[in-house]
Formats: structure tokens, sequence, C-alpha cells
């Protein structure tokens, strides 16, 4: 009994087991058969599953990204400690790297405000754990507009925390 293997078939199991073996090297051989046109030898299905982690990674850094950007202005706001000067640098890093992200995917755009919704309450609560403010010194929505969230040099005004409003 004589078995027949595709030459191509062969290539493409190899290539998956390499996958699981050295990730560099499979990234490097499957960049090599897309550039000479080689599809059919491509590892389709592990490719297609790492283009989705990646825009994955990214809408989970834009929101880490956020996240930390809202709990120090809501510090900066509420906190009766005057801000420090690693406050401005960490808030002016935070939003260079979300300008970074959204240049390099500007279809991300439209996850922010899905994305406040989503990282408000866990900034709130960073921003207790970093003041010792209760959670209801704080208001139950952002009190910042995105424009402004993401704006060069918007810096809140300080506030009472026992003023916090609802926004």
């Amino acid at each position: 009994m004589t078995i027949i293997i595709e030459k191509r078939s062969i290539k493409a199991m190899s290539l998956k087991a390499e996958y699981d073996r050295d990730f560099y090297a499979w990234i490097s051989k499957n960049v090599e058969l897309l550039r000479s046109g080689q599809l059919a030898e491509v590892d389709r299905e592990n490719i297609a599953e790492e283009l989705e982690s990646m825009g994955k990674r990214d809408l989970r850094q834009l929101r880490s990204r956020l996240q930390v950007l809202v709990m120090h202005l809501l510090k900066w706001k509420y906190q009766k400690e005057k801000p420090s000067k690693s406050w401005v640098a960490t808030i002016e890093h935070q939003r260079d790297e979300i300008e970074g992200l959204l240049l390099d995917s500007p279809s991300l755009r439209v996850k922010l405000d899905l994305a406040l919704d989503t990282i408000y309450p866990k900034a709130v609560r960073d921003a207790c754990r970093e003041t010792d403010l209760p959670e209801t010194a704080f208001p139950t929505f952002c009190p910042f507009p995105m424009a402004e969230i993401l704006a060069e040099g918007f810096f809140p005004e300080p506030g009472e925390a026992e003023e916090a409003e609802e926004a």
C-alpha cells in the first residue's frame, strides 16, 4: 500500500508545527511565502488567529491607557493635595500613547465612548485606592467629555470631592 501525500500538505503541516516551536521563525517563513505569492503554502488558520489577536491587543491597550488617564484626571480634580509633576507626565504620556494608537488604527476612535463606559468604574476604583476618597466622592458617570480627556493641555479645575455631581 502506497500513501501519497502532497508536497504542499507536508510543508503546511511543518509550518503549523513551527508555530508552536518557534514563533519568530514561523512569522519569518509566512512573510517570505506571502511576499513570494505562495499563498497556498501559508498557515492561514494561525495567521488569521494572530491578526485577530493583534486587533484585540490594540483595543485592550486603548482601554488600559484611557483608564489610567481618566483616573489621573479624577485625582487631579478631586484630590485635595497639590497635583504632582508626575501626574502631569502620566496624563501627557497616556494622551500621547492613545494618540499613537489612534493614528495607527483610526477605526479604534469609534470604540472610545464605549471604552469610557467600560473603564470609568475601574478608573474610579483606582482613584479611590490612590486618594483614600470613597467611591461616592466621584460622579457616577465620567465628568469629562472625550474631547477634553484627549485634549492636549486639558487639566480639570480642582473641585471638592463632596461636590461631585453626576454628569
